[in-house]
């Protein structure tokens, strides 16, 4: 791999490209620990972002940020036998501490329902301590087999799990809505993906779930990503761990519950979904940085006047809540930082020389078209933030262009297979509801049933495996 510069492109090799990009835009390291990652500071200040704007969420709803312990007793996840079998292929177990060994072993946190619920009986007694809404902001350990995809499929990784308890199914179902619109939100308004959003099948949602829902998105390879899910737990983890109140008819009941969660696997589709032939494109409400500044100082020209005009430019900038870099590196070219500050996806690059400086004007540069404009010096403050919201949407409807190209209506299960092998992306086709056909499909192409919309489409034919009566019509695809 060459130091510098994206040796690959795109469309020609998209799992290395995508590799590429990561590693030489310095969001990620591999850790010498093999499966694991190392984020670095850029990566970690989108998930910042991301951080920011769910807190501010789900905080205005009166959720609350918890840190529970990542250690989990191996009979908490034995109590809650469905859920346990879900997790044990990926489950890292501790069995010593120091030279002693454990009485119990110890689980490294795949996820907290069991710890969290067996707490949650102790804190809820009356229906005066409903709803409790509780977030947790924390690294979660599951040993994947698979070959390590930075951001996509490490042994740790960073997320987000919210969990709640409430008096009523009714509630329940609510909250269940709540999150997955707001993470919508994020997902397509900050990170400028467009999602599906709909149901789980039975085989594929949460262990012990009463139902999932889910967020999907098609990546420019054609493989679906899942970009968040948000789960329905019915009454199923109370009665295992005895989360019960006195309601208000002074009568014991046990409470409904879900549990919503995202991960760093977002900064993966951000890379994947928007990334081009020169590096990474961020969106610009998730950027660290909004707006670098290169001087192209000239012999002769006196170099410190342009220097102080950019500096004088970056103030004004900053002033304005945009995040601001002026790269006045005497030991880098001009072009050399133009293709650094690419690589790393800035949306706005403004250029200053001896002629800008004459003429009273900057060059502004849009990293998503890399479309040169010359713009007046007061005029600057208002173009950038009216470019920064153009590249946003322009990100989103581009995005949103990729996923109905790679949306396919089918009507035969040779067509499904045919375009599955050619064109990939989401496979719209009719499921008589049966287990068996979902497997089947599974087990002949690799794909899966990654939602069933909540807008329900009328199937146009029969089911697409069995030919017998379908009863929906769902989103198939082979994905990460």
């Amino acid at each position: 791999m060459s130091d510098t510069g994206v040796t690959v492109k795109k469309c020609q090799d998209f799992s290395e490209w995508y590799v590429e990009v990561v590693l030489k835009a310095e969001l990620a390291d591999y850790a010498p620990v093999k499966g694991c990652m190392i984020i670095r500071p850029d990566a970690y200040a989108v998930w910042e972002k991301i951080q920011e704007v769910v807190n501010q969420k789900i905080k205005a709803t009166g959720h609350k940020n918890v840190y529970f312990p990542m250690f989990i007793p191996e009979s908490f996840l034995k109590k809650e036998a469905e859920h346990f079998e879900g997790f044990t292929p990926e489950v890292a177990w501790i069995t010593q501490g120091g030279d002693t060994p454990l009485e119990e072993k110890l689980a490294v946190r795949p996820t907290s329902e069991t710890i969290m619920y067996a707490t949650f009986s102790k804190w809820i007694r009356s229906w005066r301590d409903l709803p409790l809404k509780i977030n947790q902001w924390c690294n979660i350990v599951r040993w994947e087999t698979k070959a390590t995809k930075l951001f996509l499929r490490t042994r740790e990784f960073l997320w987000q799990e919210g969990h709640t308890a409430h008096a009523t199914s009714e509630e329940a179902e609510a909250e269940v809505m709540y999150a997955l619109n707001e993470y919508k939100d994020v997902i397509e308004n900050y990170l400028a993906i467009p999602v599906l959003i709909g149901t789980k099948s039975d085989s594929e949602k949460f262990a012990g779930a009463l139902y999932t829902t889910a967020l999907e998105s098609i990546m420019p390879d054609g493989k679906a990503l899942q970009m968040g899910t948000s789960h329905n737990l019915g009454q199923h983890f109370a009665k295992v761990f005895d989360v019960k109140f006195i309601g208000e008819d002074k009568q014991d009941h046990y409470v409904w519950q879900t549990s919503w969660g995202i991960t760093t696997r977002l900064i993966g589709a951000m890379v994947m979904v928007h990334g081009d032939d020169k590096g990474l494109v961020m969106p610009p409400k998730v950027a660290p940085v909004h707006v670098v500044i290169v001087p192209i100082p000239f012999k002769g020209a006196e170099p410190e006047v342009i220097a102080a005009k950019a500096k004088e430019i970056a103030q004004t900038l900053k002033a304005k809540g945009i995040s601001v870099v002026l790269d006045d590196r005497n030991e880098y070219t001009p072009g050399w930082k133009f293709n650094q500050w690419e690589l790393k996806g800035v949306p706005i690059r403004i250029e200053i020389g001896p002629r800008d400086l004459k003429q009273g004007q900057v060059v502004m540069v849009r990293r998503d078209t890399c479309q040169k404009t010359p713009v007046k010096e007061i005029d600057i403050p208002a173009t950038v933030e009216k470019l920064l919201q153009e590249i946003q949407d322009n990100m989103f409807a581009k995005a949103k262009a990729i996923l109905q190209e790679k949306t396919t209506s089918v009507q035969t299960y040779e067509e499904f297979k045919k375009v599955l092998e050619e064109k990939g992306g989401f496979i719209k086709a009719a499921w008589c509801g049966s287990p068996d056909c979902e497997a089947k499909i599974k087990d002949e192409t690799g794909a899966t049933i990654r939602v069933r919309p909540f807008q329900k489409e009328e199937p146009t034919t029969n089911c697409v495996v069995c030919g017998q009566c379908a009863k929906e019509t769902v989103y198939f695809a082979r994905s990460y």
